[in-house]
């Protein structure tokens, strides 16, 4: 039987965490898990930092104004 480690995310599970993060706040032992996962995965840290730079620039072009120095 294998062992069952009710933290332990796969990088599958992670990333649907960081996606539903945008959306929801995560109850604690899905921050605690997602935060483990990120401390061990070399891939999963690097997804994230892509979530947070697409979000920064929807924020930017939200807040974006054609009358912004395009003069035409």
């Amino acid at each position: 039987m294998k062992p069952s480690y009710p933290l332990r995310r796969t990088c599958q599970e992670a990333t649907a965490l960081m996606v539903a993060r945008e959306d929801r706040d995560l109850p604690w032992a899905e921050r605690l898990a997602l935060r483990l996962h990120l401390a061990v995965c070399q891939a999963c840290p690097r997804f994230e930092r892509q979530m947070l730079t697409m979000r920064n620039a929807m924020r930017q072009w939200r807040h974006y104004s054609d009358h912004d120095g395009d003069e035409r």
